[in-house]
């Protein structure tokens, strides 16, 4: 990828007999890397100032009707990583292998402004970051017994484990609300939950990065509830009523002791909880 030796995107002008210009002279005379016929991808040259190049270059870029601005960054250049935040660049995710150097292809960091991205005063400022910043998943289940204080266990169709009702919170969700409405979906009722029972941080495991995890009190179901019960097709196999000590052979060793926990200490305040135990 070729270096622009100063921020100006020059777009070809139309096409003889055409009001615009084609995609094909668009990128033969666009003065920076045209990926497409509206997207634009910048690098910033070793002896320029970031902020300043990345500033003239993507107004230039917009002003020559690109809608939307490209930066490459390699994760290790901090310096450029903070120009980007500073000019409004959002990052939207690594590219693996990405760049191909001398050494080999590596990742690079894909950062982007759109046009009519809103970058002015704090709003904007919260834009960018809140797009670097980490973010953790957040699971949300919750106890359900019956009359004979049993506990629900799922069987799932997509892992061996079985579960308690409950599943993944959706962004802009809050915990209860989100394991409300997978008891909902799950097997069919309508639950008001009581207090989290515990929160637990949960580390990185196959595959997925660390959560943080909400266990709801979610009350005792009377005879007639249960007998309502219905399970989401193609997602829950069965329905199993257990005590914690009969739970044990078919959940985690996590679930496990957090289940035996509850059974034993029957908490009326939240605990907090890493890795299934007590912290």
């Amino acid at each position: 990828m070729r270096a622009l030796s100063r921020p100006l995107i020059r777009l070809a002008g139309p096409c003889e007999g055409q009001p615009d210009p084609c995609v094909g002279c668009r990128k033969r005379e666009a003065g920076g890397v045209l990926v497409d016929d509206r997207t634009i991808r910048v690098e910033v040259p070793d002896e320029a100032d970031p902020v300043a190049y990345l500033r003239s270059a993507s107004r230039d870029a917009f002003d020559s009707g690109a809608e939307r601005v490209e930066l490459l960054v390699d994760p290790d250049h901090s310096r450029l990583r903070h120009a980007a935040h500073r000019v409004g660049f959002l990052y939207e995710g690594r590219l693996r292998r990405g760049r191909t150097t001398d050494a080999g292809s590596r990742d690079v960091l894909l950062y982007a402004m759109v046009a009519g991205d809103d970058l002015e005063g704090p709003a904007g400022f919260s834009f960018v970051m809140n797009a670097v910043l980490p973010r953790t998943r957040v699971i949300a289940h919750a106890v359900v017994r019956d009359t004979a204080d049993r506990i629900l266990l799922l069987r799932v169709s997509y892992k061996s484990d079985w579960e308690l009702p409950g599943g993944i919170v959706e962004p802009h969700e809050s915990p209860r609300v989100g394991a409300e409405r997978e008891v909902l979906e799950e097997i069919g009722l309508t639950r008001t939950l009581g207090a989290p029972l515990l929160v637990d941080w949960l580390p990185p495991y196959l595959g997925w990065d660390d959560a943080v995890e909400f266990i709801f009190d979610g009350g005792v179901l009377q005879p007639d509830e249960v007998a309502a019960i219905r399970l989401a097709e193609g997602e829950i196999v069965s329905a199993h009523w257990v005590t914690a000590a009969e739970a044990v052979p078919y959940v985690s060793e996590l679930a496990a002791r957090r289940l035996t926990w509850l059974d034993e200490n029957r908490p009326t305040t939240t605990a907090y909880f890493e890795q299934g135990r007590p912290a």
